[in-house]
């Protein structure tokens, strides 16, 4: 009994965190890459302060902002840290920040001997971002219980996975598709593992969500031929090819490659759903038959399709939503709109991912149908054998 509890520990936590190490020592080695420098900031940096008191104000009689601001900032760190220094902040709704007594700022400051020339740069909301970025993960661990920690340690997983893989083999001209696609299937095993443990269930779900990832980046290559929407006409490629000339970034798939990123969190709900409903199923029908089980997950993924595919669609909508008003406020016509290149990216990013969900399900119903009722299919082939060998 020992022993099996030694052994059942060793698969469970010895080999995944020696993965773990590999995968630790692989992202070191990753992210030992020599940037080439694209701005010369030679003496720029960006520090924090506090602003002291409003030397010169801005505001209008109606309430809006005209000019630049005069303020006087305690500086908290860099060179200058703890002096004060006489400073501008525009009245952009991009760059500056309508200052008020007491408001920490991040300041862009250009040193040159004992000269210093400062702006404000924006409010600093560095503290703010981490305060909300905690209290979800906290708010998820509380709420979930396990599940929630194990899903906190998989969502802090895709992040690392992201900034410290994704981008450095991006940046050293690996193929984003390519690249992305490992990323999901990085992080598709280890978020289902520490969910679902070393199961059926887990292995089920993770073939159907690598299933419905692919489906919806060939869905999108096929969108791309079709319509001649690319990669290239995205709304930044002119800074983009700076990075191609350079460093021979592959810049025309990173529109596809953050496709597959943006629908892997919808087509792993799909998937796993499924499977874990399926697998709850056979346990409380061990005597259920593949085909039964088949139907019984289709209809389970059927009710969930309409849901998730929205989940794609209106995410992507949303986030053209300041396009959408512009066009409809400028009265734009039908050929221009539909035809313009931003309405085709996000008709092709909707759809695409939609089709991967869809098409997820079936496939996750096959996997997890097949695995489930696989040992339960040999035994029954070994007693038929054995009933007509019997004299």
């Amino acid at each position: 009994m020992q022993r099996n509890r030694i052994y059942h520990f060793a698969v469970r936590w010895g080999i995944p965190f020696f993965l773990l190490a590999v995968f630790a020592v692989a992202v070191f080695r990753l992210n030992q890459v020599d940037k080439t420098e694209l701005v010369n900031r030679a003496g720029q940096t960006f520090e924090t302060g506090v602003v002291t008191q409003i030397l010169q104000d801005n505001i209008q009689e109606d309430g809006t902002r005209v000019g630049q601001q005069t303020v006087l900032v305690r500086m908290t760190s860099g060179e200058k840290k703890g002096e004060e220094l006489t400073t501008t902040s525009s009245a952009g709704y991009l760059f500056g920040a309508a200052c008020t007594v007491g408001m920490k700022i991040v300041v862009l400051q250009s040193l040159a001997g004992d000269t210093a020339v400062t702006a404000v740069y924006s409010k600093d909301r560095g503290l703010v971002l981490i305060t909300f970025a905690a209290l979800y993960l906290l708010a998820l661990c509380l709420v979930g219980g396990k599940q929630g920690v194990r899903g906190a340690l998989g969502l802090i997983f895709t992040f690392v996975s992201i900034i410290y893989v994704y981008l450095p083999m991006v940046y050293r001209g690996f193929s984003p598709f390519w690249t992305a696609v490992l990323i999901c299937a990085l992080t598709t095993v280890v978020t289902l593992y520490l969910i679902g443990g070393p199961t059926r269930k887990t292995m089920a779900a993770t073939g159907g969500t690598l299933s419905g990832v692919v489906i919806a980046g060939v869905a999108a290559a096929l969108f791309s031929a079709a319509s001649g929407v690319s990669g290239w006409n995205v709304s930044d490629i002119e800074n983009l090819l700076t990075l191609w000339e350079v460093n021979g970034i592959q810049v025309g798939g990173l529109l596809f490659s953050g496709l597959l990123i943006s629908s892997l969190g919808a087509v792993m709900d799909v998937a796993m759903s499924i499977s874990s409903a399926m697998d709850e199923l056979c346990a409380q029908r061990p005597s259920i038959t593949r085909r039964e089980l088949l139907r019984a997950g289709m209809r389970v993924g059927r009710d969930m399709m309409g849901t998730d595919s929205n989940t794609l669609i209106l995410a992507f909508a949303g986030s053209s939503a300041s396009m959408l008003v512009l066009d409809y406020a400028y009265d734009l016509p039908w050929l221009q709109i539909i035809n313009s290149n931003n309405i085709g990216i996000a008709v092709m990013q909707g759809l695409s991912g939609s089709f991967g969900i869809v098409l997820s399900v079936p496939a996750t119903v096959l996997l997890a149908g097949f695995i489930y009722t696989r040992k339960k299919t040999q035994n029954q082939t070994e007693r038929a054998a054995e009933t007509i060998s019997q004299p």
